[in-house]
């Protein structure tokens, strides 16, 4: 007799497992029922509203939701979050971020997952460091450092891709590690205009422009 796949056997594997983001391989090894049977159940399940997709091949139950940081890592990899997500998950900056912002090796891209907008910004391999693991409701995350994320955030000011906020805090910053990680990038004008904010910011505890 063929095994039929359920919402309630389902929901019980994502909550057993903490699996928020499954793939139909995922229910076809869990559950030992054929590829087909497995893509046929999510497609149904998310016409019926009740899963989401991410992409082709990557799910979510709606009743699971995971993070914003889980999501964006695996959307679109290698890639980490950082610039404004990140400033605002360490408290850097005070305005409230919608935009989930990631820093990729590979092509500058955009998706919209649930109406939620995901950015990744390309930069050179050399930069492609400073992250952690970092344990969000319960799942690893690639996420950068706070000092990695300023920094990134700085050099696409210094580009001209970004705007800069009206209010950065830099008082639990490492001013040896940001600029360890500002060298990375081999920009002179990026090392001055760091100097020049960090400055300012550690004078009036926020920069006013």
């Amino acid at each position: 007799m063929k095994k039929k796949l359920s919402i309630i056997k389902t929901q019980n594997f994502i909550r057993e497992k903490r699996k928020y983001v499954f793939t139909p391989l995922d229910l076809q090894r869990y559950f030992s029922v054929s590829s087909e049977s497995a893509r046929k159940f999510i497609l149904r399940n998310v016409k019926k509203n009740i899963y989401a997709k991410i992409k082709r091949g990557l799910y979510f139950d709606k009743n699971f939701k995971p993070s914003e940081f889980e999501v964006a890592n695996k959307l679109y990899y290698p890639s980490y979050v950082s610039f404004e997500y990140a400033l605002m998950f360490y408290g850097i900056i005070p305005e409230t971020v919608y935009s989930i912002t990631s820093v990729t090796t590979k092509t500058t891209r955009s998706f919209n997952v649930e109406n939620i907008n995901y950015s990744f910004c390309h930069i050179k391999k050399e930069g492609f460091t400073g992250y952690i693991k970092k344990n969000i409701e319960g799942q690893l995350v690639y996420l950068a450092e706070a000092e990695k994320a300023l920094a990134d955030y700085f050099y696409f000011v210094d580009l001209k891709k970004k705007s800069l906020y009206d209010r950065i805090d830099v008082s639990a910053i490492n001013y040896k590690k940001l600029m360890d990680f500002i060298k990375l990038f081999n920009r002179d004008s990026l090392k001055k205009l760091t100097k020049e904010i960090y400055d300012k910011s550690r004078r009036n505890k926020t920069i006013i422009y």
